[in-house]
């Protein structure tokens, strides 16, 4: 039982390290919405982002066959997953730029970002097109993890769990604080890059980007501090 713990934990890290893109994502999306509907978007969200992992571990023979080469292009090996990792990348890329120039430009009503109201079904469909990119890229990295199936979906329905608890409070930080928005949506384009970058079989440690974005996240808390201090 502790053989099967100690790579269990490691993947519902793993897992919940990835899912923060996801709970990112959603969240900025949801704040397009009216109050009352911003929580169904985020748990509609990551329940479909649940259903999604737990139907492509049941058809894991069809997931690894996505590693195989389909054409070769330039010298360079596609496969179904680097296809799907590049448009997801780029996907994300327009997303945010667009979200970064939404909330950039100023409004002639009090200088205020301009806010764009859009359906619920729209941005459903947005959170889902990003749920299956994050899917396919987080059950292949669980099967080089794991073997067992039953980690895998135990590690799965824990990461939801988890991302149902930190999605509200992660909503709302990034709703408050404009600047941690901007920050945010920065990540995601940077996470869009280096899906790009996986796709053409170019690999930037996740780590190199969570580390970089943690450390622009620490200096904008202690520039936050420090106008606080000075206003008082």
């Amino acid at each position: 039982m502790i053989d099967a713990l100690i790579p269990l934990l490691s993947l519902i890290a793993l897992e919940v390290i990835l899912g923060m893109d996801n709970i990112i994502f959603i969240s900025i999306l949801a704040d397009k919405l009216p109050e009352e509907n911003r929580n169904k978007l985020r748990y509609w969200g990551i329940g479909l982002a649940m259903v999604m992992r737990l139907c492509l571990l049941a058809v894991i023979s069809w997931i690894l066959k996505l590693d195989q080469t389909l054409f070769t292009l330039f010298d360079i090996e596609f496969s179904g997953k680097g296809l799907i990792l590049i448009g997801g990348g780029l996907f994300l890329i327009y997303k945010s730029t667009k979200e970064i120039y939404h909330n950039t430009e100023v409004a002639s009503n009090g200088g205020l970002p301009v806010t764009h109201v859009k359906s619920f079904g729209k941005l459903l469909t947005e959170v889902i097109i990003l749920d299956l990119v994050f899917s396919i890229d987080s059950i292949i990295t669980a099967v080089g993890m794991v073997q067992e199936l039953w980690i895998m979906y135990t590690a799965v329905i824990v990461t939801v769990v988890i991302m149902l608890i930190a999605s509200k409070p992660i909503s709302e930080f990034i709703r408050k604080h404009p600047s941690f928005k901007i920050l945010a949506l920065c990540f995601l384009m940077m996470i869009g890059l280096a899906l790009i970058a996986e796709g053409f079989h170019f690999q930037i440690p996740k780590g190199y980007i969570y580390f970089s974005m943690g450390f622009a996240f620490l200096v904008d808390i202690i520039q936050m501090k420090v106008i606080k201090n000075k206003v008082a």
